[in-house]
This record gives structure tokens, C-alpha cells and sequence, in this order.
């Protein structure tokens, strides 16, 4: 997902500043506030990110504690429900899709094998295609009767 001015997307879906950008914020920020004030404006903008960043953590850890043993591996970017489902919720059946997939396999072989032991019963010959009329060259019938139904060979 891209924003507006054309920046990557981030973990929330919010377009990230391109390097280009943040020079022209940089620029626009030295002719506002003066070179003066920089510094100090840098200085509260690092204080805040830093205070962000402690919530974040401290969340994190609580999620963690609350949820129990199970989830003590949780990251942030666990929240994202795609994310959630495929680490927690389909690991724990895995071995239930596994087992299916076994299960179809086998039937597969056994459909396999009975398919051979049909061809080998009837000469090669399993699919009817030897003793079936051929229908493409001969007008099908209607169900009840005898009435010729048109059939144009070209039409499919």
C-alpha cells in the first residue's frame, strides 16, 4: 500500500517517508523554526519516540503476561489477525491436516489400484470407449422416444 506521496507501507498500513521527503520536512523545519530551535525540537521529538516506544514495550509485556505461558513468544507484529491465526491457531491443528492429507492420500492410492485392477480385468479397455457408439457422428435420441433431437457437431 502506498500513500500519497508515494512512501512504503509499514507494519499499520501507513506510507513511510521516502529519504526525498525527509529532506524537504528537514528543509521546511530549518525555515520555520530557525536553526536555533533544531536542536531542541530534535531533542523533544527523540524524548517523545523514546516514551512511545516504552508504552509499546510495556503493552507488549503485559499482553505476554496475561496470556499465559502459550504466548510468551508474542510480538507486536503478532496483532495482525492474518498473522495471529497462522502462528497460533493453525499450528495447533497441523496435525489434524496432516492426518487428512494421509487419509486422501491413501484413498487415492486405493482408487489408484482398483482403477488398475479395472484395466487389467477388462483388457485396457476401462473407459467404454471401445463399446460406446460414437456419438458425435449419430443424432442423439430424445429420452422418451424416438424423435431425433438436432445435433450440431461444430457448435462446441
Amino acid at each position: 500500500m502506498r500513500g500519497s506521496l508515494g512512501g512504503r507501507a509499514n507494519l499499520w498500513g501507513m506510507s513511510m517517508p521516502s529519504p526525498t521527503e525527509i529532506a524537504v520536512l528537514i528543509l521546511i523545519g530549518v525555515v520555520m523554526f530557525g536553526p536555533d530551535k533544531i536542536p531542541q525540537i530534535a531533542r523533544k521529538a527523540a524524548r517523545v519516540l523514546h516514551f512511545l516506544k516504552d508504552i509499546a514495550n510495556t503493552t507488549r509485556d503485559q499482553l505476554r503476561e496475561d496470556l499465559g505461558p502459550k504466548y510468551a513468544d508474542l510480538q507486536i507484529t503478532d496483532l495482525n489477525p492474518r498473522t495471529f491465526v497462522s502462528k497460533y491457531v493453525i499450528n495447533e491443528f497441523q496435525d489434524d491436516i496432516d492426518g487428512i492429507k494421509s487419509d486422501i492420500e491413501g484413498v487415492r492410492n486405493d482408487l489408484d489400484a482398483g482403477l488398475n485392477d479395472l484395466k487389467s480385468a477388462t483388457g485396457g479397455q476401462s473407459d467404454g470407449s471401445a463399446s460406446a457408439p460414437d456419438q458425435a457422428a449419430e443424432p442423439a435420441t430424445a429420452a422418451f422416444g424416438s424423435i431425433p433431437v438436432p445435433f450440431d457437431s461444430e457448435a462446441t
